[in-house]
């Protein structure tokens, strides 16, 4: 199989361990730059070129692409599929999943669980947004955030107001949820490849915080999630189109409920979480795939 990994950088540890998967089942693999990648877009064909050369008949593109080029990245992405790549996350499925707004309500669409969640754009519509979510604690997120930042916790009316009202004055894309207390500031990392989850963890948010992300100092220990969690986790990535997805649940008393579906998920700290190695799945299901489609 010849494959692609749409990276921009190939030191990353995810990138560098996808490759080294690649290489060790025998597959040709070549880590590209989606901002070096430039297109020919023609009604009588497409055409990609990388660094001067033109670039082709790539079977399968793993895209690693970083929320901060998510528009370009998604484009060089599309132009692979255009030409007849395979790749188990498409263009349209990131740019889903990027979208928290627009993931939720597909999400909600489904029945699949979730934390109630409000939006709105005007000012006078502030109380009665927040009122159709009830009272705080409330939890509000940059519609497009990644690794916990631009997540806050209002845990007062008037909070909350000042917290929608600034953001607003920011021009910024925004969120407003439910806070789950009897989570205690840990969530469940489902990491999900083709159908089934291949590996899961429980990350525990640190003192005096309630964001587990790990890049803000949260702590995470392999966890077996249970059948009912796999099932949502798989639905989620499968709902929004991603054949590779880490899905984040977090446990409450009505049961699973998704927080987010990353496209990119990180491969770090789940597999030093759980010893598994997760490239070899995501290797053997793309393989799988390619070799279904002839």
């Amino acid at each position: 199989m010849k494959l692609a990994i749409l990276s921009r950088n190939s030191k990353l540890y995810s990138t560098r361990r996808l490759v080294e998967a690649a290489r060790a089942r025998g597959h040709s693999v070549r880590v590209l730059d989606p901002l070096r990648c430039y297109m020919r877009i023609a009604s009588d064909g497409f055409a990609l070129h990388y660094k001067g050369r033109a670039i082709a008949d790539y079977d399968a593109v793993i895209p690693r692409i970083g929320a901060s080029v998510t528009r370009y990245g998604t484009a060089v992405l599309r132009q692979f599929e255009l030409m007849g790549s395979y790749t188990p996350n498409p263009s349209d499925a990131i740019l889903r999943a990027r979208d928290k707004l627009r993931a939720h309500q597909l999400l909600a669409k489904q029945g699949i669980g979730l934390p109630a969640t409000v939006f709105g754009d005007n000012p006078d519509d502030t109380a009665d947004l927040l009122s159709m979510l009830g009272p705080p604690p409330h939890v509000i997120k940059l519609n497009e955030g990644t690794q916990g930042a631009g997540v806050m916790l209002t845990e007062k009316p008037s909070a909350s107001r000042a917290a929608v009202e600034a953001l607003r004055g920011l021009y910024a894309n925004f969120v407003v949820q439910e806070f789950i207390a009897e989570a205690e500031g840990a969530d469940l990392r489902c990491f999900v490849v083709g159908d089934r989850v291949v590996a899961s963890m429980r990350r525990q948010a640190p003192e005096g915080d309630f964001r587990s992300n790990l890049h803000r100092g949260g702590s995470a220990e392999a966890v077996v999630a249970s059948d009912e969690e796999k099932a949502v986790a798989v639905r989620a990535a499968q709902v929004l189109g991603l054949g590779v997805a880490g899905v984040d649940l977090i446990r409450s008393l009505r049961g699973p409920l998704v927080l987010e579906v990353n496209s990119t998920p990180g491969l770090e700290g789940i597999e030093a979480a759980c010893g598994h190695d997760i490239c070899v799945d995501i290797m053997d299901y793309v393989a799988e795939c390619v070799a279904k489609i002839g």
